[in-house]
């Protein structure tokens, strides 16, 4: 095991299980979660609430703090940084648009393009395109990184069993597009993100698939998550 502090160890944690939890957690279930004492549990909270990490509601309940939003703003210059030469060989692999997009709301926006240096059709696929999530292969690529639900889209339950999405004629016609989620090596997402590629009738779907896959981990590796 690591040498770490188990005191930030366990601040870090307590956030992590804040973050989780959609509508807020007690400090007594944090106490639970972390098997530590509730005083332990109060004080770490204390402390995130001093730095903005999270709020204490009148009910008791804790939520994610501005400050959590706020660092979730900084990590997405950082994404484009890192993204944008990786972006830049799909485009010329695949010979296609790629691009990352991110989840807001129920739409799927994106937030970068690279275009293909050869060929003449172009699909209409620009920097603050959006669309709504179950439509089009980027978006289907986020779907798939949350959990299983009943009534989802056959389309997602496939991409995330083959770790990608392919649909043909979504969004344009005779467009294909191909897209695969930005993870965590825990599995969950980066603020919901995909990268992908979407080109007309003549891409190379094999080929595609297999870059966009691999872009999609070069991008986490590079990140470090």
């Amino acid at each position: 095991m690591k040498n770490t502090l188990q005191t930030l160890d366990r601040g870090i944690n307590t956030l992590d299980l804040i973050s989780k939890s959609e509508n807020g957690v007690t400090v007594a279930k944090i106490a639970e979660k972390l098997d530590v004492k509730r005083a332990i549990a109060y004080r770490l909270v204390a402390t995130l609430e001093n730095h903005g990490l999270v709020v204490r509601a009148e009910s008791g309940l804790i939520r994610l703090g501005a400050t959590a939003i706020m660092y979730s703003h900084r990590f997405q210059p950082q994404l484009r940084s890192v993204a944008k030469p990786l972006l830049e060989k799909l485009a010329q692999k695949t010979g296609a648009t790629a691009f990352v997009s991110v989840a807001q709301g129920d739409e799927c926006h994106v937030i970068m393009v690279e275009e293909c240096t050869t060929g003449i059709l172009r699909v209409g696929y620009r920097v603050g395109s959006k669309h709504p999530l179950k439509k089009g292969a980027a978006g289907i690529a986020i779907l798939s990184n949350r959990p299983r639900h009943e009534d989802e889209p056959a389309a997602v339950t496939q991409a995330r069993t083959d770790g990608y999405s392919l649909t043909k004629g979504h969004l344009q016609a005779g467009a294909i597009g191909v897209a695969s989620p930005i993870k965590t090596f825990s599995g969950q997402a980066v603020f919901e993100s995909c990268i992908g590629v979407v080109a007309m009738d003549d891409l190379d779907t094999q080929t595609a698939i297999e870059a966009v896959m691999y872009t999609a981990t070069q991008i986490s590796e590079q990140l470090g998550i």
